[in-house]
């Protein structure tokens, strides 16, 4: 269907919707406000573009008057751009929504090839994304960050909460390839490691329904680095979802009872991403897809610290600003990612 005919057909649901709520009783009228209130967004829309086009046209038609034409000019000029830009807009509008991206996201760092210099970029990368949180005003919750002894990390978790989270920082999902001289090497050799990222839909209870007899819950006394936080309890959890294999340890918190709570909430998010995966098939968001194996061939994204540049292989995005990436700049990155996403889901669906 040609876009104007959907346009068409939405202004005259809308129409139709508020015919029906005059009359209406009891719980249809919630169920019909509802999908009015849905509605009405894309009709304030579509009626910006169809101004916009008309004022274009009456602009245009005025041109061939010679005493209206420079008045008309600027006004032609000005709608003849806008209504590109308002179509674009609506066109975004009409896409089929991903419900998680309005919400928050765990986010998951691990060291992958490259042993303790992957595990010290590992932590560079978790400490640049709590910035770029700060630089957006999202809270980043620490749920579990096992320090190795250089200094690096075996693995961190965080949530990450605020408006429209996960639809940021879905595309970083994958295998980050650094490429620099580690501070452990003296002969000035450039090294190759890999960091797996993976981020996840938070779930709520109403997501996921979880059976406490598909679990399996085993603790442990926690350990840290060199020793540290060392503790003389069995406070670490780890969970193991029977069904699925899925298994997410927490040691974090001295507490048995925090650490359970962190661990349900990572697993539950584990979960909702993989039942996700399998309803959007197409989408291939399950983690798995997300992390890969870690090879050094996999990557998504390389940070080159010689040359001072990020790339982002999928959209042939370079960047020669390294430093400043890694202080949480992101949004130049982030930014083309979405881009890239909307032109081509624009094109897949034909809207």
């Amino acid at each position: 269907m040609k876009l104007p005919e959907k346009l068409d057909r939405l202004l005259y649901r809308a129409d139709e919707l508020r015919a029906l709520l005059e009359t209406a009783e009891g719980a249809q009228v919630g169920a019909l406000a509802k999908e009015l209130s849905e509605l009405e967004p894309l009709v304030a829309q579509v009626e910006a573009l169809r101004a916009a086009e008309r004022a274009r046209d009456e602009a245009e038609a005025l041109l061939a008057d010679p005493e209206m034409r420079e008045l008309a000019e600027a006004e032609y000029y000005a709608q003849r751009d806008a209504v590109p830009v308002l179509e674009r807009e609506l066109r975004l509008m009409l896409l089929p929504k991903d419900a998680a991206d309005a919400g928050s996201a765990i986010l998951e760092i691990r060291p992958a090839a490259g042993g303790d210099e992957a595990g010290l970029f590992a932590a560079e990368l978790f400490a640049a994304y709590q910035k770029y949180a700060a630089a957006r005003g999202w809270r980043f919750g620490v749920l579990d960050y096992d320090e190795s002894e250089l200094g690096g990390i075996k693995g961190a978790v965080a949530e990450v909460e605020g408006q429209g989270v996960f639809a940021r920082l879905k595309f970083e999902s994958g295998v980050h390839r650094v490429q620099r001289v580690p501070a452990t090497e003296t002969q000035g050799r450039i090294h190759t490691s890999t960091v797996t990222v993976a981020v996840l839909p938070q779930a709520e209870d109403v997501d996921v329904q979880i059976n406490e007899s598909d679990l399996r819950i085993d603790t442990y006394r926690a350990s840290g680095a060199g020793g540290q936080h060392v503790n003389k309890t069995d406070s670490a959890v780890r969970i193991t979802h029977i069904p699925t294999g899925t298994v997410v340890a927490m040691q974090e918190e001295r507490s048995q009872h925090k650490n359970r709570a962190k661990a349900m909430k990572v697993l539950r998010a584990r979960l909702y991403e993989a039942q996700r995966s399998q309803a959007v098939a197409s989408r291939s968001a399950d983690r798995r897809a997300q992390v890969g194996t870690g090879d050094r061939s996999e990557r998504i994204r390389t940070y080159n610290f010689p040359q001072g540049r990020v790339t982002d292989h999928r959209i042939g995005l370079t960047l020669h600003k390294i430093d400043r990436v890694m202080q949480g700049e992101m949004d130049d990155i982030i930014d083309a990612l979405i881009a890239e996403d909307e032109a081509a889901r624009l094109a897949a669906e034909g809207v």
